[in-house]
C-alpha cells in the first residue's frame, strides 16, 4: 500500500510563509513526477506546482516567483515552499505523485489526503 502523507499547513497572516512537505511510504519502485494542487472552496482542483525527477518544475502562473517546489528523491519527499502568501492562496493542497510499485507495474496515480493553508488578510 502506498501513502502520501502531508504536513506543514496552517494559517498564516499575508505576506508571510510556509513550507509544505509530503513524504512517501509504502511499496515504491519508482517515483516519476511529484507535484502539489490545491482547491479552494466551491472549486475546482487546480495544479500548483510540478516536478520531475530529473529536477524540471512547471508553476501556475498564479504562484510563479513566490512558489518554489522542490524533492529529495533520495527520500522520496517532495516540498513546496509558499512565500508572500495572499489570501487566495487559501485552500487545501494535495500532494500527487506518479508511483510504480514494482518492475511489472504501470505508474499509477496517488493522492495524499490533503493540509488545510489558510492566509488571513
Amino acid at each position: 500500500q502506498v501513502q502520501l502523507v502531508e504536513s506543514g499547513g496552517g494559517l498564516v497572516q499575508a505576506g508571510g510563509s510556509l513550507r509544505l512537505s509530503c513524504a512517501t511510504s509504502g511499496s515504491i519502485f519508482r517515483i516519476n513526477t511529484m507535484g502539489w494542487y490545491r482547491q479552494a472552496p466551491g472549486k475546482q482542483r487546480e495544479l500548483v506546482a510540478a516536478i520531475t525527477t530529473g529536477g524540471s518544475t512547471n508553476y501556475a502562473d498564479s504562484v510563479k516567483g513566490r512558489f518554489t517546489i522542490s524533492r529529495d528523491n533520495a527520500k522520496n519527499t517532495v516540498y513546496l515552499q509558499m512565500n508572500s502568501l495572499k489570501p487566495e492562496d487559501t485552500a487545501v493542497y494535495y500532494c500527487h505523485a506518479t508511483i510504480r510499485r514494482d518492475l511489472y507495474s504501470n505508474y499509477d496515480h496517488y493522492w495524499g489526503r490533503g493540509t488545510q493553508v489558510t492566509v488571513s488578510s
